[in-house]
C-alpha cells in the first residue's frame, strides 16, 4: 500500500470461502495489514461483487458450492477489469493436476492451505504491487503509442536519381550525430545499426528502391556511449508518371526504445517468475511442447525433471517467508550454475536446444533435458543437483540446509505429451518423498496407482472428522511395583467406512503435510479431557491423560489457548493432562521451543519428552526445558536384557531423569525381563504389550478395574 492510501481508499481485496471461519481470518489478517475486505461465500456471489467493487486482489477457494474456484477464475477473467487482475487460488489440493487446472483458468498464483495468515497479507501486497507495475505498463504501452502519433520524427529523403540525401536534425540527434557532423547517407547510417540487424536494414532499403508503396521495420541501433536505442522507420517510394523512373525515396525515423521497454517487461511478466526470473510455467509449458514435437521428429529421447524441495514449508514457518524467498532465489542460481554445466552432456543433435529450468510456484523446479542420449544422461545431472543443493546455504545471518526430492519422466517411454510427462514425473517426485527425500526416482507405472489411492485417502481424509470415523484408543501407563494404572495415552485411529482400520503411519503423515493435524489434533485433546472426566466421574482413580502434539500443532500461535479450550471444556483438573512433544520437534528451533513449553506449563498440566535419546538434544538444553517426564524409546528398551550397549544408555536416562528431578516411562515393555531390568534401574512406570495394547475405551474401563497386580507379582522374584 502506497503512503497516499487513505481509509477511504484502501486496497480492495475479495475472498471468496464457503468457509465462514476461513473468510474470518483472511479478513482479520488483511484488514489488520491495511486493506478493505469483500466477502463472497461462493464462485457466483464472487463474480457480482466483483462486478460490484472492483477488487485490486482477488482469492478464491478452489471447493466452492455453485461455482468452484477454477470456474470463477476463469469468469472472473472475461468480466471487465478482470484481464489482468491478480488472482490467488487457495486450496487444500497440492498436487500437480490441481495447479495446472488453476493457471490454466487464469490464475496468477497458487497456494497451499492451511495459510500462514502473516505471510498473506505480505503475499497480497506483492501481487497488489506487482498488478500495479503489470498495468502501469500497459497504460505507458498506450501513451507511448499516442505520443508516437504526434511525437516529431526524424525525416530524411534520397533523391534517387542523383544519389543525395537530406536528414532533418532530429534524425541527426536520434543517430547520435551532431547536426551535419557527418555527411547524410546510407554509409554512416549502417555505421550507427546493430550488426545483428544491418543486413535486415540493407534488404528492407533495396526493397523499398525495387517496390512501390509503403515500408516499415524496426531497428536498433548502438550510440557512441554504448547504449542501444530502438527505432521504427517508414519510408515512401515515389515514382514519375511512367511508374518506371523512381524520383525519391522520403522516410521518417521515431524513437521507440520506452515503448520496447513496456513490451518487454509485459512479456517478461506474462513469461517468467517474478522471485526467481526463471520461466514460468506459461512459458515452460510452450518449450516443453516444442520440444516433444523436435523429439518426435528427430526419433530423441528427452527427460522431464521435476524437483520439490523437502520439508521447505518447515523453513518458511521457522525462518520466515523473506528467509523461504531468498533461500528459493539461492535455490534457482545453483540449479543454474549446474546446469550450465552439464548442457553438453544431454545435447542430443545439432538442432536440440539448452536445458531449460523453470519455477512452476512454491517449491517446485522443472527441468527440461532435451535431445538426450540415454536415461544415464537424467541420473548424472539429477545427482550434481542433489549434491550442490545439500551444502549450507547462507541467507542473511542465517544458515539453511534443505534438500530436495527428484521426479523424472522419460519420452517417449512415460508419455508422449505434455500432461502425461508432467503429470508422471510429478507422481515420481512425490514418491521419492515418501520414501525419504532427498534422492531421484524415475516413474513407475505402479506410481499413478499409488497416487490414486494416495488422493483417494486425503479426500476421505478431509470428511473423516466430521463423519465421526476417528476415534481414541488408549494404552495403560503402569506402576512397576504395584501393577496400578496411573496414565494413558491416547492413540488416535481411524475407521475407514470401505478400507477398515487405516494405520496411523498412512494418515498422519498425510495429516502433518496437508495441515489436518491441527484441527484432528484439537479433536484429539477435547476428546481424550472429555473421556478422562468422564472415567472420573464414574468413580475410577485419577489419572494422567497423554496426548501427543505434532510439529506442525508444536508451531501453531494459539497451542497453550488451544489445549486450555480442550481442558476447560472437559472440566478437568489440568494436572491430569500430559502432552508429549518429541525431542527432535523442540529441537528444530530450541530457543522458541523454551518460550512455547514455558506457555503449556503455564496452564497446568504437564509435559513429556517422547522418544527420547533417539534425537539430538543437550543436556544443557534439557535442563531449560519445563519438562516433567522423560518417555525412553522403545528402539532401547526392546533390546535391554541381550544389548550392553541399549542397558547402558536406559540406565543412564534413568540416572540422568533422577539427577533432574524428572519421571521416566519406559514404552513398548513386552517381557517379563524387562520389566525385572526397569525396576532394578529405578523405573517407576511403563507402558507396553506386556501389560495391553492399546484399546478402545470400553475395554479400558475393564482394565481399570481389573489392574495388572498379578502380572506384577508374577515378575517379582520369590
Amino acid at each position: 500500500m502506497s503512503q497516499s492510501d487513505s481509509p477511504d481508499q484502501l486496497p480492495c481485496v475479495l475472498i471468496a470461502d464457503d468457509d465462514t471461519a476461513a473468510r474470518l481470518l483472511v479478513r482479520e489478517a488483511l484488514e489488520q495489514a491495511g486493506f478493505s475486505v469483500v466477502e463472497a461465500e461462493n464462485g457466483a456471489q464472487a463474480l457480482s461483487a466483483f462486478a460490484e467493487h472492483n477488487p485490486e486482489v482477488v482469492l478464491l477457494d478452489v471447493v466452492m458450492p455453485e461455482m468452484d474456484g477454477f470456474h470463477a477464475c476463469a469468469e472472473i477473467r472475461r468480466l471487465p477489469g478482470g484481464a489482468n487482475v491478480p488472482i490467488l487460488m487457495l486450496t487444500g489440493l497440492d498436487d500437480l493436476e490441481s495447479i495446472n487446472k488453476a493457471y490454466e483458468a487464469g490464475a496468477t498464483d497458487f497456494a497451499s492451505k492451511p495459510i500462514n495468515w502473516l505471510v498473506l497479507s505480505h503475499r497480497v501486497r506483492y501481487m497488489l504491487r506487482m498488478g500495479r507495475v503489470f498495468n502501469e505498463a500497459l497504460t505507458s504501452k498506450v501513451r507511448l503509442s499516442a505520443a508516437q502519433r504526434t511525437a516529431r520524427p526524424g525525416n530524411w529523403e534520397l533523391d534517387v536519381g542523383t544519389g543525395s540525401w537530406h536528414w532533418s536534425d532530429e534524425l541527426y540527434r536520434l543517430l547520435g550525430y551532431e547536426p551535419n557532423a557527418v555527411e547524410p547517407g546510407q554509409k554512416p547510417l549502417l555505421a550507427r545499426v546493430h550488426p545483428d540487424d544491418r543486413k535486415s536494414v540493407q534488404q528492407a532499403f533495396e526493397q523499398a528502391l525495387s517496390e512501390q508503396g509503403f515500408h516499415e521495420f524496426d531497428y536498433r541501433i548502438l550510440l557512441p556511449d554504448g547504449a542501444t536505442r530502438y527505432l521504427y522507420g517508414q519510408c515512401q517510394t515515389v515514382h514519375g508518371d511512367d511508374s518506371r523512373a523512381t524520383l525519391r525515396l522520403a522516410g521518417t525515423v521515431q524513437d521507440i526504445s520506452e515503448r520496447k521497454q513496456a513490451q518487454d517487461q509485459i512479456a517478461f511478466l506474462e513469461n517468467y517468475d517474478r522471485l526467481t526470473s526463471l520461466p514460468n510455467r506459461i512459458l515452460f509449458n510452450d518449450r516443453l511442447e516444442y520440444a516433444i514435437k523436435l523429439a518426435k521428429r528427430q526419433k530423441h529421447m528427452l527427460a522431464l525433471v521435476v524437483l520439490g524441495l523437502d520439508r521447505f514449508k518447515r523453513i518458511n514457518d521457522t525462518l520466515g517467508h523473506g528467509v523461504g524467498d531468498q533461500l528459493l532465489q539461492s535455490v534457482a542460481q545453483r540449479i543454474l550454475a549446474c546446469i550450465r554445466e552439464t548442457d553438453a552432456v544431454t545435447r542430443g543433435g545439432p538442432q536440440t536446444f539448452d536445458n531449460l529450468l523453470a519455477r512452476l510456484g512454491g517449491d517446485v523446479f522443472t527441468l527440461l533435458l532435451p535431445g538426450i542420449n540415454h536415461v544415464d544422461n537424467a541420473v548424472k545431472i539429477s545427482r550434481r543437483i542433489l549434491d550442490v543443493l545439500s551444502q549450507a546455504f547462507h541467507v542473511g545471518e542465517q544458515e539453511a540446509f534443505i534438500t530436495a526430492s527428484i521426479g523424472i519422466s522419460i519420452y517417449p517411454d512415460d508419455g508422449v505429451d505434455r500432461e502425461t510427462l508432467l503429470k508422471n514425473a510429478d507422481a515420481a517426485m512425490y514418491h521419492t518423498k515418501d520414501a525419504g527425500g532427498s534422492n531421484y526416482q524415475f516413474y513407475d507405472k505402479s506410481m499413478n496407482a499409488a497416487a490414486l489411492e494416495r488422493l483417494a485417502l486425503e479426500n476421505s481424509l478431509q470428511k473423516a472428522l466430521e463423519r465421526n470415523e476417528l476415534m481414541l484408543f488408549y494404552q495403560p501407563q503402569v506402576d512397576i511395583h504395584t501393577g496400578a494404572i496411573l496414565g494413558a495415552e491416547a492413540l488416535i485411529r481411524w475407521r475407514h467406512p470401505e478400507l477398515g482400520m487405516v494405520a496411523p503411519d498412512k494418515f498422519i503423515p498425510l495429516a502433518e503435510e496437508t495441515g489436518l493435524i491441527v484441527p484432528i489434533g484439537e479433536w484429539v485433546a477435547r476428546t481424550a479431557c472429555a473421556q478422562n472426566q468422564a472415567w472420573q466421574a464414574s468413580g475410577y482413580p485419577p489419572l494422567r491423560m497423554a496426548i501427543n502434539l505434532s510439529g506442525r500443532q508444536f508451531r501453531q500461535e494459539n497451542l497453550a489457548e488451544s489445549v486450555e479450550s480442550a481442558i476447560r471444556s472437559a472440566g478437568m483438573d489440568p494436572r491430569y493432562l500430559e502432552v508429549e512433544i518429541t525431542e527432535s520437534i523442540v529441537m528444530q528451533n530450541a530457543e522458541t521451543a523454551v518460550n512455547t513449553l514455558r506457555a503449556l506449563k503455564s496452564k497446568g498440566l504437564h509435559i513429556a519428552m517422547d522418544d527420547f535419546g533417539t534425537g539430538y538434544s543437550s543436556l544443557s538444553y534439557l535442563k531449560r526445558f519445563p519438562i516433567d517426564v522423560l518417555k525412553i524409546d522403545r528402539s532401547f528398551i526392546r533390546d535391554i536384557t541381550t544389548s550392553p550397549d541399549d542397558a547402558s544408555i536406559t540406565s543412564a536416562i534413568i540416572a540422568m531423569a533422577r539427577s533432574l528431578d524428572l519421571d521416566t516411562v519406559a514404552e513398548g515393555v513386552e517381557t517379563e525381563q524387562q520389566i525385572v531390568f526397569l525396576r532394578q534401574q529405578g523405573c517407576r512406570v511403563v507402558q507396553g504389550y506386556y501389560f495391553s495394547k492399546p484399546v478402545p475405551a470400553g475395554e479400558f474401563e475393564v482394565l481399570l478395574r481389573s489392574g495388572f497386580g498379578g502380572k506384577i507379582m508374577a515378575g517379582k522374584p520369590g
